[in-house]
């Protein structure tokens, strides 16, 4: 085989025995799994996830993505755990341990431990009739049918099992307390994910910006309007009410028309039928409704219906947002 044969092949491979070994993890959603979600959901204290080598990192990831939709969670390195660091896990816990053979002296020290305190654990292995499952109050065990490794030996897909089953909980968890996107906010207020669920056109608006002209404006005034604020557009307003927006493109079809621009007044040529949106909106859903109606702004208004400015679809894209 070339070399672009082998790296075909062995990367299909791997994909294809992951993606068999997660589906194959249906089979644990049974009557087991809903006893195991229904003891999480009313935890008094932490969710505690544990592990050693890999195990450990998938178990850090899993405790972020509890914490980040609604299930307080911490992750105590199994190592940390038995050198000291024990004493993070309260009697109101629940642990959940990984391991992909179940079996090992740091496994034995932890269920002597918990057992001793009366603290649930739930175990996650890969293998049946281990330590872990002997001493669990509830095991999950993710089958598979061998590691991606070509030697059978580093831990590929029984890691992306583990992964797999702790998004499954926290999923399941997330919608059996209603978190909402307002609540996401909380837990994200920065980053893309949080300027998504918070950003509004409000926080976009250059106060020191605000465009606009009046129905008799003349065509040199509406350019000078235009160029100094740079939008590429300004609202017309009639007793501050918005009545209609010209833009770079209207300036330019008139142009085109060969007219004498010194008998026009934005009356003449406005577009009368603005888009405009309230401050409070969006900025994702404003991007969205741009993009729909193939625009590059929008007049905002405040809650009263008053014309503050303007917002640029460029303003939006600046700030790390997409539909995409």
């Amino acid at each position: 085989m070339t070399n672009q044969e082998i790296i075909k092949d062995t990367a299909l491979n791997t994909l294809d025995l992951t993606s068999r070994s997660i589906s194959n993890l249906s089979q644990v959603i049974d009557s087991n799994f809903c006893e195991i979600i229904e003891n999480l959901i009313i935890c008094k204290g932490k969710i505690v996830l544990t592990g050693i080598g890999k195990s450990a990192i998938i178990g850090m990831k899993i405790s972020a993505t509890l914490n980040s939709t609604g299930s307080k969670s911490i992750f105590l390195h199994l190592g940390d755990a038995l050198h000291g660091d024990m004493g993070v896990i309260s009697s109101e816990d629940i642990v959940i341990c990984l391991s992909k053979s179940g079996e090992s002296e740091e496994i034995q020290s932890l269920c002597n431990y918990l057992r001793e305190n009366k603290i649930k654990l739930i175990g996650v292995s890969c293998v049946k009739n281990s330590l872990l499952e002997k001493f669990s109050n509830f095991f999950i065990h993710t089958s598979i049918e061998r590691e991606a490794c070509h030697n059978n030996l580093a831990p590929t897909s029984s890691s992306s099992c583990h992964l797999a089953i702790g998004d499954a909980i926290a999923m399941t968890l997330q919608k059996l307390k209603g978190f909402s996107p307002s609540e996401f906010v909380i837990y994200h207020p920065s980053g893309v994910l949080g300027k998504q669920l918070s950003l509004t056109l409000y926080n976009l608006i250059d106060l020191n910006r605000k465009p606009k002209v009046d129905g008799k404006s003349s065509f040199f005034d509406i350019v000078n309007e235009i160029s100094a604020n740079m939008y590429g557009a300004t609202a017309v307003l009639n007793n501050e009410k918005i009545i209609g927006i010209i833009t770079d493109g209207d300036i330019r079809r008139l142009v085109e028309k060969n007219i004498n621009i010194n008998d026009v007044s934005a009356l003449s040529f406005m577009n009368t039928n603005p888009k405009t949106m309230k401050s409070d909106t969006l900025a994702i859903k404003s991007l969205k409704y741009m993009q729909e109606n193939n625009i590059s702004q929008v007049l905002v208004l405040d809650d009263s219906n008053n014309y503050i400015g303007i917002v640029h679809i460029l303003d939006i894209i600046k700030q790390g947002i997409s539909n995409e």
